[in-house]
């Protein structure tokens, strides 16, 4: 085994490797498990909002 076939798998390997967690990570963010809590995140900015949005802007 020289050089040239090691580096041509390990090239193969990340190639995979990231295609496994893409494959993993874009799973975790559909699961309808995760629906509330992102729901819930997504609101996350307006919970302290004490003048209903009225003073966004500078003034």
């Amino acid at each position: 085994m020289d050089f040239a076939t090691i580096v041509e798998m390990a090239k193969s390997s990340w190639v995979l490797w990231l295609m496994a967690l893409f494959i993993f990570i874009v799973f975790w963010a559909f699961r309808p498990k995760n629906k509330k809590r992102f729901e819930e995140d997504a609101k996350m900015i307006f919970k302290d909002d004490e003048n209903g949005g009225a003073n966004h802007g500078g003034n």
